[in-house]
């Protein structure tokens, strides 16, 4: 079997009988000779004994804790190491990252998506290696961000230079930023620009998903906690407000914190100050915030479901990115450099796109924004074929009726129908009709269709199935 893990040595450390079993008998049908252990003891042999390629190791086992074999791995000629966290506690993916982590991944996971995570792991230790050599910063080239801000965002660029000149002046105590937009029209990727552009270049980016917090562990998790404060509370341990004092905190999908701590995080901008659970001390932190929200805060606000106080601090600075289908005289720039981006990445050259399959990615709506045209491209690079890069997921090639610019798929003599047509009725049986086909595979329906999966759930979700 060929493919990105073809022949790799994986060491997968963790105490679950049948999530160990799962991801061993997923990775040897990828063609990798895997190892799976249960402890902590078994996996510091493993790295001793075996020349692994890659380390995926869980964080709680039975005699330690898995972070621990980040230092050994990167001894063992910095092996690149993805930790599995249960908790979905966000402190200790930063902890992870911090200690040197490639990568983390929060159970529950499917292990389909272990390639691309592999993938990210060994190329991010690349850059890591050649950050070393350099001795300076590297820009990561699949990001996007260079082709990013394309003609149609001239405007919203200029506005963020603004920022950045504001920034300059002030140095101190930076305003906060919101950045609205639909899921995956770049915030993130925004939010890391105004960093790395900005005075805090030089301090510690942390970044955390709203969405992703447990209501039950949200405030430990953005303000800390002491010894004690609650049940689990064995040792104090910081929040990420403190973890990012002098530098940045963006915390994506703002929406989802309770009223609270929305109170909570008003106070941390106003006062300047946070205050752990479980503590009456006042802690001073000075932290650029930057806020983003795929629903419109103001529009929430109104409703009563986001607090109007916090909603007007962070509308000081305000931005909203355009949908991908509303850039379409970027799309074929961007495109074509995250492909470039990508294809330098991971080591592939001669990637391209043909013809047919620009005019599909064109036509597309790209109802998940540059996130799903940067995932199916990056998809395709590792999972498809290394020898026949020219043909990527999206090519219009399994798409006839593209890719020969005809519509063949018509029978002779059909007209419309003097009482009208409609079109997405047509494509959702068109849809329904692949995965009946597929048997209820989506990836299989989508390659049929010569579209992306997430098409496929737009188009269900928008007709109310599945």
């Amino acid at each position: 079997m060929s493919g990105l893990l073809s022949g790799r040595e994986i060491l997968v450390v963790e105490d679950e009988v049948l999530l160990r079993k799962r991801l061993a008998a997923f990775l040897d049908s990828q063609g990798a000779a895997c190892t799976a252990v249960g402890t902590l003891e078994e996996g510091r042999n493993a790295l001793r004994d075996l020349a692994l390629d890659y380390v995926l190791a869980d964080v709680n086992l039975p005699d330690g804790l898995g972070l621990d074999l980040i230092e050994e791995a990167r001894e063992q000629g910095e092996i690149p190491i993805v930790i599995m966290t249960a908790d979905g506690g966000v402190s200790v993916a930063v902890e992870a990252l911090k200690r040197g982590a490639s990568d983390y991944l929060a159970k529950p996971f499917d292990p389909q998506e272990l390639p691309l995570v592999l993938a990210r792991a060994q190329s991010g230790r690349r850059e890591t290696r050649l950050k070393r050599h350099r001795n300076s910063p590297t820009q990561t080239e699949s990001s996007g961000e260079g082709p990013f801000f394309g003609k149609s965002l001239e405007a919203f660029r200029q506005q963020l230079d603004r920022v950045l000149e504001a920034d300059r002046r002030l140095t101190d105590k930076l305003p906060p930023v919101l950045i609205e937009g639909e899921t995956g029209t770049g915030k993130t990727t925004v939010a890391r620009w105004l960093h790395s552009h900005g005075s805090r270049s030089n301090k510690e980016l942390v970044v955390v998903n709203c969405a992703t917090l447990p209501d039950q562990v949200a405030e430990s998790e953005l303000f800390g906690h002491e010894k004690g404060a609650f049940t689990d509370a064995k040792q104090a341990r910081i929040g990420l407000f403190e973890a990012a004092d002098g530098g940045t905190l963006f915390l994506d999908e703002i929406a989802s914190l309770t009223p609270s701590l929305q109170a909570k995080v008003l106070t941390a901008i106003e006062d300047g100050s946070i205050r752990r659970l479980g503590s009456s001390k006042e802690i001073a932190v000075n932290v650029r915030l930057i806020a983003a929200s795929n629903r419109s805060l103001k529009e929430l606000s109104e409703k009563g479901e986001f607090r109007e106080d916090l909603y007007h601090r962070l509308n000081l600075l305000a931005f909203t990115i355009p949908p991908l289908r509303e850039r379409r005289e970027d799309l074929e720039r961007l495109a074509s450099h995250l492909l470039t981006g990508l294809s330098r990445k991971y080591g592939y050259q001669d990637a391209r796109f043909s013809k047919a399959c620009m005019s599909w990615i064109l036509s597309y709506d790209w109802p998940g924004n540059v996130r799903e045209l940067l995932h199916e491209i990056e998809r395709a690079l590792v999972l498809g074929d290394p020898s026949d890069l020219s043909f990527v997921g999206l090519d219009a090639s399994a798409n006839p009726s593209v890719a020969d610019g005809g519509d063949d798929w018509l029978r002779p003599g059909w007209s419309f129908p003097d009482s009208g047509f409609s079109l997405d009725d047509a494509i959702d049986r068109l849809v329904d009709k692949a995965i009946d086909q597929c048997e209820g595979n989506v990836s299989k329906a989508a390659r049929l269709l010569g579209v992306a999966r997430d098409y496929i759930r737009y188009r269900k979700s928008k007709k109310g199935g599945e």
